[in-house]
């Protein structure tokens, strides 16, 4: 109950105070592009309901059926000129306060996959993680915060997502799942601020020493203390 008070109050706060922000990008996008401002996409949520997850515009129009699909790389073809900036700065994720406040997603959460990455991850990390609301951010997206870049290093990209990089991940969004407190939630909050400015910190294992150590393949792309 604490958590969604929480959720509702800064997202509704943020909302406000980030209005004007949102009306710049939304006039610049509808100006460049292909004037398309907001991209609605089907996730799986809390109980493995699909919810329509909300964010600003970065790629072309039916970039899900082009290419590598709903799997995106660093420099993606895909990607509007704008889309870029909004990508690396992660103000493209931030119309998903509305989803927060509206009660599909919570701030802190196992980050909400596709049908097609969530069936990724192995069953059992499947059934802990549709136990709690989806989040904004969480500790698969901080410890996965260049998996861009990670995936643009392989051939078969598809392959090495679908065999290493969905399962670890589902286990990481379990292990979150399975410690949930007010305290961890809290401190991913801040980690999440600390990661956009430094990103090659590796102050998620030094918080969270008890998290499932990475497969050898992820382990430097992580920056991973071996």
């Amino acid at each position: 109950m604490f958590i969604r008070v929480c959720d509702f109050l800064f997202s509704g706060i943020s909302l406000f105070f980030l209005l004007p922000l949102f009306l710049v990008i939304i006039f610049v996008l509808k100006f460049t592009g292909e004037g398309e401002i907001f991209f609605l996409q089907e996730r799986v949520g809390k109980r493995k309901k699909m919810f329509k997850l909300f964010k600003f515009v970065t790629m072309l129009k039916n970039s899900p059926k082009i290419g590598t699909g709903t799997v995106t790389l660093k420099d993606d073809p895909r990607i509007l000129p704008v889309g870029s900036f909004l990508r690396k700065t992660k103000i493209n994720e931030l119309p998903q306060l509305l989803n927060v406040f509206l009660g599909h997603m919570s701030l802190i959460g196992p980050r909400p996959q596709t049908q097609r990455c969530f069936n990724a991850f192995p069953i059992k990390s499947q059934k802990i993680i549709s136990k709690v609301k989806p989040g904004l951010s969480g500790i698969g997206p901080i410890v996965f915060h260049s998996e861009e870049n990670i995936l643009e290093k392989h051939n078969d990209i598809i392959d090495f997502y679908d065999n290493v990089i969905g399962p670890y991940k589902g286990d990481v969004e379990a292990w979150y799942v399975k410690k949930r407190n007010i305290f961890i939630y809290l401190s991913l909050i801040l980690i999440t601020i600390w990661v956009v400015i430094f990103p090659n910190s590796g102050i998620v294992w030094k918080a969270f020493k008890d998290l499932p150590v990475p497969p050898a393949d992820l382990k430097s792309n992580l920056n991973f203390p071996f």
